[in-house]
């Protein structure tokens, strides 16, 4: 008899849930959904959000990206370095995408948060929300020492996600956004006293296997 898919690959074993939102492993069953959600559009045309401009292009070309991105990550994955995508769910519909990635964990101890959601999602504070779950999940069942993130000055929005969470700045850096341009970079750091959690209580299925996994103690 075969083994079920967590058993074969862990991540898939893990849901994380905090009041209405919940979020997994990005499988392949939610990529047609993820999909969706980005040629609805996840920003304004005139902004960009994101360090690597992959939302940029025709349908195919997002959608190309955004499978390949999700497949990369999910092969990737090594106690050494490892990217954790989770797709997030609001009252059971997708809405978007949260992630943690990190190197050397097991010495380090600390990994960098991003996220995007549907524009239809936004200003609803499923941003905050799921970025508090993730966070929290790293202190409670990962041993995070601390948790960084960062955004372009000019996304008031995402930082105001971090400020929100307990975030705090971190110094500001100077990186190339799109071709010939430059960008201002807030970086921000949150440990566990700072973290501002929700009133929700968080729950947490498939973390032993996870763990193990990713080298960490059971």
């Amino acid at each position: 008899m075969s083994k079920p898919i967590r058993e074969l690959w862990p991540p898939f074993g893990l849901t994380i849930t905090y009041g209405p939102v919940t979020l997994s492993p990005v499988r392949d069953a939610d990529l047609a959904e993820l999909d969706a959600l980005a040629q609805a559009g996840v920003h304004a045309p005139t902004e960009m959000p994101f360090y690597f401009p992959w939302t940029v292009g025709t349908p195919d070309e997002i959608r190309l990206r955004l499978m390949q991105y999700h497949w990369a990550r999910r092969a990737a994955m090594s106690p050494a370095s490892w990217t954790l995508e989770t797709a997030v769910r609001f009252d059971g519909e997708v809405v978007g995408c949260q992630s943690i990635s990190t190197t050397d964990y097991l010495v380090t101890r600390t990994g960098e948060t991003g996220s995007w959601l549907g524009m239809q999602h936004h200003g609803r504070g499923i941003g905050t929300l799921m970025r508090q779950a993730l966070c929290t999940f790293m202190f409670d069942h990962l041993d995070a020492a601390e948790v960084t993130s960062a955004a372009f000055v000019d996304n008031p929005a995402s930082i105001g996600v971090s400020r929100k969470v307990g975030y705090r700045d971190n110094g500001v850096g100077r990186l190339k956004r799109r071709d010939g341009e430059m960008a201002l970079n807030q970086k921000l750091v949150l440990t566990n006293e700072s973290l501002n959690r929700a009133e929700h209580e968080l729950t947490v299925e498939g973390v032993r296997p996870l763990r193990e996994f990713l080298g960490l103690a059971p």
